[in-house]
């Protein structure tokens, strides 16, 4: 990967520029504020809550929530919707069906994720809205002031929909984890003057400030670590013929990655969590007994909510890897129709089932991984009252979505190395032609 390679890539340049403009607008659309807020109030609240819930709110918007922006639901709607068709496909039989049916199938599939999305995004809206006039934060509460609410909030988790389906088509890396990625970012520089503030002014000790980068390092080279660490299966084909050319037998390896469902099982989970924590905060004194009693006990730092918070982790782990990412049935299909198979295994039912035992073992290493990197920030905050962008949330998001990156760009530009090739080659081959037929021409004189 080179500088002059990218820029010879006309074609990748082209999408990363895609993508950065598709970024920009996304900046710029959390700045844009929902109409009614009074902006001093809502100030004020975000002041005091900051430190706390407020700042694991704002991370997967980045800071459109905090300042009540056109996207302050995020893209968490369309995620947790994705969640529940996912989970009625692994259960209810017609959605499997769909899921074997290919391309038609898949657009079916995305068809109910949208409507989905619509009915949570409406939901969350309108819970926010109500929260939002509990707390005191609206300058003219009211029926007129829900519904503008709703249909903003609504149209601006639709609009990053549509932004991350564009980025994924037509841009590069994947749209959704990068819009997330995006808000995580633009965050950071604010979160360290709030922690080298907090040791300017005596709140954190200096060995908690050099602890702190220390760990920081220490969890993204874990994270790089385990993101690319592998278990390697051998793979054996026999000799075979194709049309009149005999290939020998050959070998060669099936990866299978320690965390196969990267950074989704922990989006998943948050995004879950994310409901209740939200109607609360914006709710002020105004929680009703209900969601008080939900808080004491699930609330961020509380034992309860700890574990929920990792046993999601971990369900989630299995259920997306098992369901989306690495499927043992297809894998095994795939190498009986090329004629492979695991040295020892028989190749079809046996080969699912012994791909099926590796990978739960290694995902007990996985989910167990992404489960003490989740509950990282949570314990940070707890005991040092350290912004939650230091956490291990947000360093495997960032983390995962930049090497998931630059994998695809290192893809495309191998890609544009081979087609040029190709075209130098077949260049060679019609000069050598036109060569031959000149000679052919002197001997025939």
């Amino acid at each position: 990967m080179s500088w002059s390679a990218l820029g010879k890539a006309t074609e990748l340049r082209q999408r990363i520029f895609f993508t950065l403009g598709l970024l920009i607008v996304y900046r710029l659309g959390t700045y844009l504020p929902v109409p009614g807020i009074d902006a001093e109030a809502l100030r004020d609240f975000m002041e005091t809550a900051q430190s706390g819930i407020g700042g694991i709110l704002g991370m997967f918007t980045g800071g459109a929530l905090t300042r009540m922006g056109i996207f302050a639901l995020g893209i968490m709607p369309y995620i947790s919707a994705s969640i529940i068709v996912q989970l009625m496909a692994s259960l209810y039989k017609p959605l499997e069906q769909l899921k074997k049916e290919g391309e038609q199938g898949r657009k079916k599939i995305n068809q109910y994720t949208r409507y989905g999305t619509v009915l949570l995004a409406t939901f969350q809206a309108y819970g926010l809205a109500k929260s939002l006039e509990s707390g005191n934060l609206v300058q003219d509460p009211g029926l007129y002031f829900e519904a503008a609410t709703v249909i903003t909030l609504v149209g601006g988790t639709m609009f990053l929909m549509w932004l991350g389906e564009q980025i994924t088509a037509r841009g590069i890396g994947n749209g959704i984890s990068l819009i997330i990625f995006v808000g995580i970012v633009a965050e950071i520089p604010a979160a360290l003057v709030q922690f080298f503030s907090q040791s300017r002014s005596g709140g954190l000790s200096p060995v908690v400030v050099v602890g702190v980068i220390v760990m920081v390092i220490a969890v993204i080279a874990f994270v790089v670590f385990m993101e690319r660490a592998l278990r390697k299966i051998h793979i054996q084909y026999p000799r075979r013929q194709v049309g009149m050319k005999v290939y020998d037998s050959s070998s060669s390896h099936l990866p299978i990655k320690v965390n196969p469902a990267g950074v989704i099982p922990v989006i998943f989970a948050s995004s879950l969590l994310l409901l209740p924590t939200t109607i609360a905060t914006f709710s002020g004194d105004q929680t009703g007994p209900i969601m008080s009693t939900i808080l004491a006990y699930f609330g961020p730092g509380q034992p309860l909510y700890l574990l929920f918070f990792g046993a999601m982790i971990i369900f989630f782990t299995y259920f997306y890897t098992f369901n989306v990412s690495f499927k043992p049935e297809e894998v095994a299909e795939n190498l009986k129709n090329q004629g492979g198979f695991i040295p020892g295994i028989r190749p079809g039912k046996k080969t699912a089932e012994y791909l099926e035992y590796v990978v739960t073992r290694l995902l007990v290493i996985g989910s167990l991984y992404l489960a003490a990197v989740g509950l990282l920030p949570s314990l940070l905050r707890s005991k040092f009252n350290i912004p939650f962008y230091f956490g291990g949330t947000s360093v495997l998001i960032v983390v995962s979505v930049t090497m998931d990156t630059i994998q695809q760009i290192q893809s495309h530009l191998l890609a544009h190395q081979y087609e040029s090739l190709i075209e130098k080659s077949q260049l060679r081959g019609k000069k050598g032609a036109r060569g031959s037929g000149r000679r052919k021409r002197k001997l025939n004189r």
